[in-house]
């Protein structure tokens, strides 16, 4: 089953704007609700591709999933530096921001790498956070590396459409940027509305973080987790139903962090999905 939650600990289905109460019923999606995330996972898949494709939207068959996007920026080497890709669609009336994820065993060794520590977002990226927020150290400083080419490139695209919507899509490293971005740019732009969609997302900060999230991002961000996969240790069912886990860390053995309380009784194969039948990945 796919569980439909958050981040470090909150919850949230952001297409299906849910109100941030904690152990808010767990609700089952239908069919045309689940149908609605396709062209994000499918953004999200398109991620892992070489820039050289996403900037021309000649990626194949994850592009051929938005036929109308209109790419703007693409960088990122893939391995300092992750690959990333901005651009418009028309069809959601949003510009799109989305960010490669990793190869599921390497990210399991980095997570479970005791060398990473959590540190305070820089205040020259993040206005006005309190100094308590903290993140991921290896996150924030790979954040870092495209913060300011995300923003110049998200602005020119709301200029050029007139927009005020920024999707910010990812799959589990790229989530896990996804959702800092999703505050950065929240800070950056006040006057634009910020959602994220995550995909197999570890956790990315501390509690205070978690309650940033939950006051600056309140309903907008939406987190899908698949079947018992490790790394979000936070939920789709083994039945291929799609259930909303509001609250953070809810406990519920229909959410996450019910049915995976730790890493030993997950499944990294189930890491990429599929997610109503899409596999991530280029």
């Amino acid at each position: 089953m796919f569980r439909v939650t958050s981040v470090l600990s909150f919850t949230f289905v952001g297409l299906v704007r849910a109100v941030l109460v904690q152990r808010q019923a767990i609700t089952t999606l239908s069919s045309t609700q689940i149908d609605a995330f396709a062209p994000f996972t499918n953004f999200a898949s398109a991620a892992y591709c070489n820039p050289s494709t996403t900037g021309n939207w000649s990626c194949g068959a994850n592009c051929d999933a938005n036929p109308d996007f209109q790419p703007v920026a693409s960088g990122g080497d893939g391995d300092i530096t992750q690959f990333w890709f901005v651009g418009f669609s028309p069809s959601l009336s949003t510009v799109i921001v989305a960010h490669q994820g990793t190869e599921p065993t390497q990210f399991f060794a980095d997570l479970t790498d005791l060398d990473f520590f959590l540190e305070p977002l820089n205040p020259s990226l993040f206005p006005g956070i309190p100094s308590s927020v903290q993140a991921h150290n290896g996150f924030a400083r790979e954040h870092a590396r495209t913060a300011p080419g995300i923003l110049s490139a998200v602005q020119q695209t709301l200029s050029a459409h007139g927009g005020s919507s920024v999707t910010v899509v990812g799959h589990s490293l790229g989530a896990a940027l996804s959702l800092l971005d999703a505050v950065f740019l929240s800070l950056q732009l006040p006057n634009v509305n910020v959602n994220m969609v995550g995909y197999a997302m570890p956790r990315v900060g501390n509690q205070d973080f978690a309650n940033f999230v939950d006051s600056q991002l309140s309903g907008l961000v939406t987190h899908i987790n698949n079947k018992k996969d490790p790394i979000p240790t936070i939920h789709q069912q083994d039945s291929g139903e799609w259930d909303a886990c509001p609250g953070q860390d809810n406990p519920s053995n229909l959410c996450i962090v019910g049915d995976v309380p730790n890493v030993f009784v997950g499944k990294v194969s189930d890491h990429a999905g599929p997610y109503a039948g899409i596999t991530i990945g280029c």
